[in-house]
């Protein structure tokens, strides 16, 4: 078998930020890396579900909402992956520094956590998912449209 896109980044030198992962037709996936790969720092799985359901809520509510295609949890719990379609780098890039800060600055009921709505809706931590949002957004917010590769 080939060795799938995501596999050819070198993850020992990857550092926090967001990058353009693939292009596939008009479909554009972005990585967006929260923690330094196989550094010992993961997102819990608590926080970061709770970010998968926060990110998806803001970004299918926002102004470029018909540029989402998919939000995401990375399986090695190390940032998200965001798929969009129609954006340029600048919109993708400002839809994430807008998640994000409200990410930090949530309060409230977490959507979709209830029983009917999630298949594992108690396994949530809002203190946490707030931190972690916290802390990435001074990374998104430094960030040009230009520095977008990895």
């Amino acid at each position: 078998m080939e060795r799938i896109a995501s596999f050819c980044v070198d993850h020992t030198t990857l550092q926090r930020g967001m990058y353009l992962s693939r292009q596939d037709g008009d479909v554009l996936t972005w990585d967006i890396r929260m923690k330094r790969p196989n550094q010992g720092d993961y997102l819990s799985t608590g926080a970061a579900h709770t970010l998968e359901h926060l990110f998806a809520t803001y970004a299918r509510n926002s102004a470029w909402s018909s540029g989402v295609i998919y939000v995401g949890p990375m399986g090695c719990r190390t940032g998200f992956y965001l798929l969009t379609r129609g954006l340029t780098p600048a919109q993708a890039l400002e839809l994430a520094t807008a998640s994000f800060r409200f990410m930090a600055a949530y309060e409230g009921g977490i959507p979709g956590a209830s029983e009917a709505e999630c298949g594992n809706y108690r396994d949530m931590d809002l203190p946490a998912a707030r931190a972690e949002a916290a802390a990435m957004l001074p990374v998104l917010e430094a960030l040009t449209p230009d520095k977008l590769h990895y």
